[in-house]
């Protein structure tokens, strides 16, 4: 009986020997705390990091580079970026558009740079541009009055208009619009190259009320022209109908004119004044069109008025164009004065009288 105990003792002693020698299993003690869990897809996966560099050049094709906004870092572009650099400075260059006739009033179109002194502010300049203008688009204003001073040979100067315009519009390639004008100003026709399109808005003018011509002149510069998207040099042009005179405008004469100039616009005015006498009104018109650069036109006959529309037609056609940098010259917003002067005094150049300058 003694043995047996003894042999059972010796037997647990050994069991208890092994177990003590086993490794435990691989399992975290229950003391440690749990890991998070890793999701499967996440595995090795790197943390986004401001200083991620994209794929080594040498890595393999189709290689991604690295997602916009997860800190990528640009490629080094130092010499293109070197290539492409813009320097914004203020360019004070002034462009005036011109045109040239002998003592007969005809046009003289086969000049050069050299043919011309340009004074700004009463200093010469040199010129950086001289070009012949003859096929830039145009974008034309076409503003009539509709005012019952003008009722008696209203339905005339339609039909003349209308010819004019189907006359000088190219397809694609100028634009023109048309407003009316009475106590306010009225557009029967915005902006198109269709000709039929313009004769329709001038046919839809009606003549009636007061006149504020200087109002109509100063929205058709500001609201039309100057906010018409422009894809590269273009040449502005209102052709104005009246008797020229105003009793209602909210602007003063000058003040129209100021804004044909910043809209680089020339103004050529035809009178409706059918009296065979130049009247007060007449001599605003003149005002407005040499300011601007263009011509007063006075046909004291009906059948006169078609021809004023062919000389302006032929004009437009027949303009040169210079560009040059004045001297002394201060961003300050005043008014400046051009003259254009032709070295042969047997020529007579037309063009705007001044600008003003942009302000700093």
């Amino acid at each position: 009986m003694k043995s047996r105990i003894f042999l059972l003792l010796v037997f647990l002693t050994l069991a208890a020997s092994v177990v003590a020698q086993t490794p435990p299993p691989a399992s975290t003690p229950a003391s440690a705390p749990a890991a998070a869990p890793t999701s499967p897809d996440k595995t090795n996966a790197q943390p986004a990091s401001s200083g991620q560099t994209p794929p080594a050049s040498g890595a393999p094709a189709g290689t991604p580079p690295p997602a916009a906004g997860q800190g990528a870092t640009p490629p080094d572009n130092s010499e293109s970026d070197e290539s492409v650099t813009t320097i914004r400075t203020r360019v004070n260059e002034v462009h005036v558009v011109f045109t040239v006739t002998d003592r007969h009033g005809r046009y003289i179109k086969d000049l050069t740079s050299s043919d011309f002194r340009v004074m700004d502010d009463q200093l010469p300049t040199e010129l950086h541009g001289f070009e012949h203008e003859t096929n830039l688009p145009l974008q034309v204003g076409l503003l009539v009055d509709a005012s019952n001073s003008v009722r008696d040979r209203f339905k005339f100067e339609q039909e003349a208009a209308i010819e004019f315009l189907n006359s000088i519009i190219r397809p694609r390639d100028d634009k023109a619009f048309v407003v009316g004008f009475d106590a306010t100003p009225e557009v029967t026709q915005d902006f198109t190259d269709s000709t039929e399109s313009l004769s329709n808005g001038v046919r839809m003018l009606r003549a009636g009320g007061g006149t504020a011509m200087y109002d109509a002149l100063y929205f058709a510069c500001r609201d039309k022209l100057l906010k018409q998207v422009q894809t590269g040099p273009v040449r502005r042009a209102i052709i104005l109908l009246s008797d020229g005179e105003d009793n209602l405008s909210h602007v003063t004469r000058e003040e129209s004119i100021e804004m044909a100039l910043r809209a680089d616009t020339i103004v050529y005015t035809i009178s409706t004044n059918i009296s065979g006498m130049k009247g007060k009104g007449d001599k605003t018109l003149e005002r407005i069109a040499e300011a601007t650069g263009g011509r007063a036109f006075f046909p004291f006959q009906m059948r006169d008025v078609s021809d004023s529309f062919l000389s302006i037609q032929e004009e437009l056609r027949s303009q040169y164009a210079l560009a040059y940098k004045p001297a002394n010259f201060t961003p300050d917003g005043r008014y400046r004065t051009i003259e254009i002067l032709a070295q042969d005094r047997n020529l007579k150049v037309r063009a705007k009288k001044g600008y003003y300058s942009p302000k700093q």
